[in-house]
């Protein structure tokens, strides 16, 4: 082959190789999935609110010309279907919508991580955001405008304080990602900067618990965490002595269950929840799924009552490390947010 063939075919080896690597970039999943590849690893908990979807399910009419009443109404409607316990923007809504121009009445989805190194709030705008108009805002509300147009614009207490009340802390400092539709916040500037070093791609990202949630599918709402948080967030420690004691009888009749490696769960659309528990190795997770199912049909010491009162159990299964529990509230119960904080028998260490 002449040397000029033998060139342009390795130039077209090389395109498509790239392209099909920008596809993978751009296709990697669910909108959860590709929140968690911008914060850290080592983040141990992360809170998600896709909130066009939560829009959708309760048919909202809120958008970027609601009043701060409206957008509190609409608050208060998504947390009766415990569709907002997972935002941390709940007090902040109105202030928000009036002040930034952004909120839970526009925004695409949120998600809240934290690590031991601080905690950072990621905002999808989406295609349709305005972030000059956020940057505007930003200018004239006290914030300081980097030099980078992806720089961290500094606030700080007192800046947050004056632009008025209820403003979660989160909301302290800014960076603004106009090529992906993305808002970051944080109490902490220097930890918001390190963070865009995962954006840019010279830091490790959360992957491990991207991975996780991906079997969450796309849920409204939901908590994905490492197993060290899982193990001490939903412990049954937590419980009073008599408790602890009838959890430990539960756990043996079920056949014993293994620690947690990480631990996943989602509100999806029209209501069901979803539980995914990780475990260390695949072969134990066959075994759990059983007993973590048996144990999710059964009484709940520590909360009081049955679980059964509470939801009923629609599937249980396993795959690879991941055991996934599928439930069914009964009406009026918010199973996304008790069961996301402990103690929680089914999902013991």
């Amino acid at each position: 082959m002449p040397r000029r063939a033998v060139l342009a075919l390795v130039g077209a080896l090389v395109v498509l190789v790239a392209g099909l690597a920008a596809f993978r970039l751009v296709d990697r999943g669910t909108p959860l999935q590709r929140a968690l590849e911008l914060v850290p690893d080592g983040t141990s908990r992360a809170a998600w609110t896709d909130w066009a979807g939560v829009r959708a399910e309760l048919g909202a009419d809120v958008g970027e010309d609601s009043d701060a009443a409206a957008v509190d109404a609409f608050l208060a409607d998504a947390f009766s279907r415990d569709l907002s316990s997972m935002s941390a923007l709940g007090t902040s809504a109105g202030v928000m919508q009036e002040q930034l121009g952004i909120s839970p009445a526009t925004l695409d989805w949120e998600l809240l991580a934290q690590s031991g190194d601080g905690a950072v709030e990621a905002m999808g705008v989406g295609d349709d955001g305005d972030l000059g108009a956020l940057a505007d805002r930003l200018l004239a509300l006290g914030w300081t405008e980097p030099e980078e147009d992806d720089g961290v614009w500094v606030g700080g207490p007192d800046v947050l304080s004056g632009v008025g009340p209820m403003l979660t802390p989160e909301l302290q400092h800014f960076a603004l990602l106009g090529d992906r539709g993305v808002v970051l916040a944080s109490d902490q500037a220097p930890f918001l900067e390190q963070v865009l070093e995962v954006v840019r791609g010279d830091a490790d990202a959360a992957d491990d618990l991207a991975d996780l949630a991906g079997a969450l599918e796309e849920p409204l709402a939901a908590a994905v965490y490492d197993g060290a948080h899982a193990c001490e967030e939903l412990a049954m420690s937590q419980a009073d002595d008599d408790a602890q004691a009838e959890a430990d009888q539960l756990v043996a009749a079920a056949g014993g269950v293994h620690p947690l490696t990480g631990f996943a769960m989602g509100l999806r659309p029209g209501g069901d929840v979803r539980g995914v528990l990780q475990v260390e190795d695949a072969d134990d997770a066959a075994g759990d799924a059983e007993a973590r199912a048996q144990l999710a049909a059964g009484p709940a010491p520590g909360q009081g009552g049955d679980f059964t009162d509470r939801f009923s159990v629609q599937g249980a299964s396993s795959d690879g490390r991941e055991i996934t529990l599928d439930l069914r509230p009964r009406d009026g119960e918010y199973v996304l947010s008790d069961l996301t904080s402990g103690p929680v028998l089914f999902a013991t260490c």
